[in-house]
């Protein structure tokens, strides 16, 4: 089966389990397959009563409610990937432009020996990268990045928790922690590097999630 194919594939199944899940599907998925990780871009996909708790500045219950969906979702989709496509995924991370109704998730793939995208510019992105994460909580242990299509960079991070955000996670406040950090890291990405302009690009959106469990994130970058 071709790429096409496959990625053709993948967006009618995972519109489908969205459906399923939230009772009104996007309005377009566009999927992408690489050596390290597969995306799926989201776009125009809220519901009435989300729009309404958006409406009424309730961006936390709109998360609250996308995260306990989601997460019946993901165990199907990577379940899918390994049985229907014979994609080993690890992680999944998810994230939602909530000003335009976009989305995307990021499965990162189970791979030996993939070859570093040596990119023009990546150094500079990792450095920027790194700063960010240092005002908002530390300097990640390990950074690595790639483009997964030309209007797609991800970035992963290792090892950013601080001993405070851990204590949290244990006390319960997972959901608070990360819209909390979502917020901020998305204003600082957004005022205080210059990543788009460097690489030549325009800005379309940034993505950002946490596995708070393997201490990893992945943030993904898109472009016009």
């Amino acid at each position: 089966m071709s790429t096409t194919e496959l990625t053709s594939q993948l967006s009618s199944y995972t519109g489908r389990l969205l459906r399923e899940r939230f009772g009104k599907g996007p309005e377009s998925i566009y999927a992408s397959i690489g050596q390290q990780c597969i995306a799926l871009h989201i776009r125009n996909f809220i519901g009435p009563v989300e729009r309404f708790l958006l409406n009424k500045e309730e961006e936390q219950a709109f998360r609250y409610t996308r995260e306990l969906l989601m997460k019946s979702l993901l165990p199907e989709l990577s379940a899918y990937l390994k049985d229907e496509m014979s994609i080993e995924v690890g992680e999944l991370f998810y994230d939602w432009g909530i000003h335009n109704a976009s989305g995307m998730i990021v499965a990162l793939i189970k791979a030996e020996g993939v070859e570093v995208d040596d990119y023009v510019g990546r150094e500079e992105v990792h450095a920027q990268i790194n700063e960010v994460s240092r005002k908002v909580q530390k300097e990640p242990e390990f950074t690595d990045s790639w483009w997964l299509n030309p209007r797609t960079l991800i970035i992963k991070r290792e090892g950013i928790l601080i001993p405070l955000e851990k204590e949290l996670i244990a006390l319960g406040y997972e959901n608070t922690l990360k819209t909390t950090k979502r917020k901020m890291e998305k204003r600082y990405l957004e005022d205080t590097t210059t990543i788009a302009p460097m690489l030549r690009k325009e800005l379309s959106d940034i993505y950002v999630d946490w596995d708070f469990d393997k201490d990893t994130s992945v943030i993904a970058y898109t472009f016009l």
